[in-house]
């Protein structure tokens, strides 16, 4: 079932992603970023990056949809995951989640015991894979069992 939500989703999920770019507040590095998070309820949840005169203070678009989707009470059912981005707003290679990000995404598809399609969207090309080929043996709330009920 969350195969067929992924294919019918996927250009809404795309252009939700390119919508999401032009929110970006990037005015240090200009390279604006847009993400989309797709629900299995067929929901959509976006975010953009968030540059910070601080460099390292700054959030990126993926990390502001998770915690946008958390704020809305989504905490499961992440099917998948469309990340764009590029100078000045316009799309150019395929990019994919920064280290970081793949950790927040992570958390919030362990809570629904779900590994999320990443789309990597180019101008020319999309990757596709899966969220545990991006970050294998990922560590998250599974290894912290020892504490179970108090995540």
């Amino acid at each position: 079932m969350s195969d067929v939500v992924i294919s019918e989703s996927r250009e809404a999920l795309i252009a939700a992603a390119r919508a999401a770019m032009g929110n970006a507040y990037a005015p240090y590095s200009g390279f604006h970023v847009g993400a989309a998070l797709l629900f299995d309820d067929g929901a959509i949840v976006t975010g953009a990056n968030f540059e910070n005169a601080s460099y390292g203070l700054s959030l990126c678009a993926e990390t502001v949809a998770c915690a946008s989707a958390s704020q809305s009470g989504r905490r499961g059912g992440l099917l998948a995951v469309a990340v764009m981005g590029g100078m000045g707003g316009a799309v150019d290679a395929a990019i994919s989640p920064c280290g970081r990000c793949r950790q927040v995404v992570n958390e919030l598809a362990a809570l629904g015991g779900t590994d999320p399609l990443v789309l990597c969207v180019g101008a020319d090309e999309t990757v596709e894979m899966r969220l545990s080929v991006l970050l294998p043996n990922a560590f998250g709330p599974k290894d912290l069992s020892h504490r179970a009920g108090s995540v």
